[in-house]
């Protein structure tokens, strides 16, 4: 009886397992960005050194795993002298907290969407978010094949207490960040 029902289980888990790849950014199109609004004007920004994992299989999103890891002093708004002021301890405070992580803890596909479950951790603090991407694949211009993900969301910054005490940020910086990702990249088969 248990090697009756055990056998076609392990039949149904073994060829997902056998299609889990791991992802590799393309750096050149990735984008992990983010805009902030002031009473007058928004300010655009990217942070451009971060590494991520992805391991899973495309086609079957259920059950990745995703991590990124950015390094928090790479955040740039194109103006020295304002991110300067970003990375110290009125803001970010990247030489206390130089990474800021995401580390998911379900992946599900729903439509053309892949809902990506996790924690997020900046500024010492830690919450849940669900990260809803819009997922695409095509060829490309090499004719390699690419897949992309990409969301938009908001995020409220003193949830992270970036900014909490600063008397500028208090008086014409918004709560409300935009976050606006996008993966672009390749799967490649595991190596062995």
């Amino acid at each position: 009886m248990f090697r009756r029902t055990l056998l076609p289980a392990l039949l149904l888990v073994l060829p997902l397992s056998a299609q889990s790849r791991a992802f590799r950014p393309d750096e050149t199109h990735t984008v992990l960005g983010f805009k902030a609004s002031t009473l007058l004007f928004d300010v655009p920004g990217r942070f451009t050194k971060y590494k991520v994992e992805i391991q899973g299989d495309p086609a079957a999103p259920t059950g990745a795993s995703v991590r990124l890891e950015i390094d928090a002093s790479s955040l740039s708004t194109d103006n020295s002298s304002r991110d300067t002021h970003l990375r110290s301890a009125d803001f970010f405070g990247v030489a206390k907290y130089p990474k800021i992580t995401f580390v998911s803890k379900e992946v599900r596909r729903e439509g053309d969407r892949v809902i990506v479950k996790g924690s997020l951790s900046l500024h010492g603090v830690s919450r849940d978010l669900e990260l809803p991407f819009l997922a695409a694949e095509g060829f490309n211009g090499a004719g390699v094949k690419t897949w992309s993900y990409r969301t938009t969301l908001p995020l409220d910054r003193l949830d992270f207490g970036v900014g909490a005490e600063n008397v500028a940020a208090k008086i014409s910086l918004k709560r409300q960040v935009e976050l606006d990702l996008l993966l672009v990249g390749f799967f490649e088969s595991p190596r062995k």
